[in-house]
């Protein structure tokens, strides 16, 4: 399988001399050669592709985020200390907030004002439990804000109207002393909010509101022309980032849906204010309701699962050629702003809260997942992982006081470097990975350079029983040190626990370099990344 990669890979700052460590597993088959062209770049690789997703769901919120002021949990303002540090050293660029199904329930005015005055309500999406409101929206910007970050606010169209969705807006983002920006003051908060990414409903086609693309369409018009941002310093080129809601999955009538929005978008009238990105949701699940375990699975599922991962490329694919056609310069992103592993829930949790385990196998989904969007920043240029705390394909799980940090979150750090990198070709033999009747690439490889001039390798392996030994030469650079990480571990089903939380965690990568070029050696099932200085 010859694959040769059109885009940038992701630079992440790891330090630049030689190191090694043992490979796991038999000798290596004859090396894969792989060439890259440090002279040739491509898209850049937007850094809002390494975006966070944060819904009142399960954990996800409260005890993953949110303690309250009275918890001995160290906190400030309420909101975790520890989860904080983890997610700063991310970089997180942006998260979704607050919702997901729960977004298009969610009236904002019963989330502001004193704590104890604040109504209780239900969460009839996940799980049908109370929702103080405890956390909203002062509390989730000063979240954003404590990590780094910025906001992705979802409005309400599924339940609510454009005048509270623009009310909410004018409350965030006003500075002139309207009624609301003093209320906002009142709050706590004189200066205007900033709003970096409007999302204009969530999957209005299902839990949205069950809409057709047309009926969506009726309601995008009016709120986009309504639902402003009127914060002086977020006009122009700072604007906020408006999304409308897209594809979510391989079914028919998501085309139609995709043409129907972006047909309109181009004849669009003056008031139509502007649409910066049509958002596309889509999990690596095999079937709904997920029945595959996340942890104690066998190689079969493994291979399974991968496979469905690696269907999002020709998902992209579809419907970037469906945006071409009405908008060839790419001036409207496609958002992948839900993604992720979703498995049946663990035994013995709500359901309603999809809490599963993250393995090694969920490391490999989430490196596969981020090269696909790299090889389509051209018109992929956000994306959210879903989700950040406790749900699903989680970043970060939290027990009490206790907090451990997940594959997952070892790749996405492992990454940081590819932010703003712009993409370098890369051409290399993938290889194939065969397990019962499924023929995968054995490996996958994506590089991109940073600004400071180093390039980046982002080097996988699939093959859950061999290792891979890469041989990479360059062109258009002269190599001189380098130093990178792998994350592996004992099995494909391997987590870290509250016992363990270092099970699966990265370690030097083994490599050399020579004249001839950068010589690595992948552990099965393994991600490396390696920064190479010239």
């Amino acid at each position: 399988m010859r694959v040769t990669s059109p885009l940038p890979f992701l630079a992440a700052l790891v330090g630049l001399a030689s190191v090694g460590v043992a490979a796991q597993g038999a000798a290596p088959d004859a090396p894969i050669a792989v060439s890259v062209d440090a002279s040739r770049t491509g898209a850049t690789i937007d850094r809002n592709l390494f975006g966070q997703f944060a819904e009142h769901l399960g954990k996800g919120i409260y005890e993953g985020v949110w303690v309250g002021p009275e918890s001995a949990i160290p906190n400030t303002r309420a909101i975790r200390n520890d989860v904080v540090a983890a997610l700063k050293d991310l970089k997180v660029p942006n998260v979704r907030w607050p919702g997901g199904c729960f977004a298009d329930e969610y009236h904002w005015r019963k989330g502001i004002g004193p704590l104890e005055a604040r109504p209780a309500t239900l969460n009839p999406n996940w799980g049908g439990v109370l929702e103080p409101n405890t956390f909203g929206t002062h509390e989730f910007l000063d979240f954003v804000g404590q990590i780094g970050s910025e906001a992705y606010l979802s409005v309400n169209v599924g339940s609510g109207t454009p005048a509270e969705a623009a009310d909410w807006l004018e409350y965030l983002t006003a500075a002139q002393p309207t009624a609301l920006a003093e209320e906002r003051a009142a709050n706590g908060h004189a200066a205007p909010y900033g709003i970096a990414i409007l999302g204009i409903g969530n999957e209005s086609w299902d839990c949205g509101g069950n809409m057709s693309a047309e009926y969506y369409l009726s309601q995008l018009r009016v709120y986009s022309r309504f639902v402003r941002n009127f914060n002086p310093a977020q006009q122009a080129e700072k604007r906020m980032l408006r999304v409308a809601v897209g594809p979510g999955g391989k079914e028919p009538r998501f085309a139609e849906w995709t043409e129907t929005i972006m047909k309109s978008w181009k004849g669009r009238q003056w008031s139509w204010d502007h649409l910066d990105a049509l958002s596309l949701h889509n999990y690596t699940v095999v079937r709904f309701p997920p029945a595959y375990k996340s942890v104690g699975f066998d190689e079969q599922a493994y291979a399974e699962i991968l496979q469905a991962t690696l269907e999002m490329d020709g998902l992209i694919a579809e419907h970037s050629a469906i945006m071409d056609k009405y908008d060839p310069k790419k001036e409207v992103a496609l958002a992948v702003d839900e993604w992720g592993s979703w498995y049946a829930p663990l035994p013995g949790t709500n359901p309603g809260f999809l809490a599963q385990q993250n393995s090694v196998r969920d490391a490999l989904i989430a490196a596969l997942n981020i090269n696909i969007f790299a090889r389509h920043a051209d018109r992929v240029r956000l994306a959210n992982i879903a989700q950040m705390i406790n749900v699903l394909q989680a970043m970060i799980l939290t027990d009490g006081p206790k907090m451990i940090r997940t594959p997952t979150y070892h790749v996405f750090k492992m990454y940081v470097p590819f932010q703003q990198a712009t993409f370098v070709p890369v051409a290399f033999d993938a290889g194939r990975y065969v397990r019962g009747g499924i023929t995968l690439p054995r490996v996958d490889v994506l590089a991109a350079k940073d600004a400071a001039g180093t390039l980046w390798l982002s080097l996988t392996n699939l093959d859950p029983n061999r290792p891979a030994e890469i041989t990479t030469t360059f062109a258009g650079m002269t190599a001189r040190s380098f130093a990178g990480e792998t994350l592996t571990g004992p099995a494909i089903d391997s987590v870290n626990t509250f016992d363990a939380p270092d099970a699966v965690a990265p370690r030097p990568a083994r490599a050399r370099l020579d004249r001839r070029g950068l010589s690595v050696t992948l552990p099965p099932k393994s991600v490396t990344v390696i920064g190479v200085r010239p």
